[in-house]
């Protein structure tokens, strides 16, 4: 049996009023397996192309939109090149989330036809191609798991994600978390001949209408 809610957060306890209170919110995922070889849309595993990002809300990855936070306008994601390709997963979430994990699982370390690269992941509310502004992650060399950090700047953001794009036609606003994946090099780049990874975005939606231990609505949202 399955329960799906569409309106607010998932909390779980026994005891869901007063000092004692013990409800704890549910973690929630969102996964993309990015095959880079593969540049069909709406297919299994699909990678993402040249300027274009994967969506995680689909069982066969399709395109998605990266936005310019603030706006409803889609972001440039830079075309191929001899020196840099970029590939990447799109993630939108409740506003206020707070961002427990991110990882991306490297199942086969992405190789380009023209010789060697160097693959480092970005995490930001849009397109990055430097330092992302909600968790950095380290350069991928080897099959294995790489889990994100947070600095100080980018702890704030993680803990309550921002309001990045605005809903339209009664849609509700979002959070956006882009995952770069940037190949890059002196030059040669040609195309990617090889690589498969699992990005995995844990999170957790807040409630932001839970009220104090003395003012309604305490314990009655849930």
């Amino acid at each position: 049996m399955a329960r799906s809610t569409f309106e607010g957060p998932i909390l779980s306890g026994d005891n869901r009023f007063g000092p004692q209170r013990n409800v704890g919110y549910a973690i929630l995922s969102q996964s993309a397996q990015l095959t880079l070889t593969n540049t069909t849309p709406n297919t299994a595993n699909y990678g993402g192309a040249s300027g274009q990002f994967v969506a995680s809300n689909g069982i066969a990855n399709s395109n998605g939109t990266v936005f310019t936070p603030g706006t409803n306008t889609a972001a440039t994601i830079t075309a191929d090149s001899a020196t840099a390709l970029f590939r990447g997963v799109i993630f939108y979430l409740p506003v206020g989330s707070s961002i427990e994990n991110i990882f991306i699982d490297t199942v086969v370390v992405p190789t380009n036809a023209g010789g060697a690269i160097t693959v480092t992941p970005y995490i930001s509310n849009t397109f990055a191609t430097s330092a992302g502004t909600i968790a950095t992650a380290a350069a991928i060399s080897a099959v294995g798991r790489t889990t994100a950090t947070y600095t100080a700047a980018q702890a704030p953001v993680a803990y309550s994600t921002s309001n990045d794009v605005p809903g339209v036609n009664g849609n509700p606003n979002l959070s956006q978390v882009v995952v770069t994946i940037a190949m890059t090099a002196a030059s040669g780049l040609t195309t990617v001949n090889a690589g498969q990874l699992i990005v995995t975005l844990q999170y957790t939606q807040n409630d932001p209408n839970i009220g104090t231990t003395t003012t309604y609505p305490f314990g009655n949202f849930d």
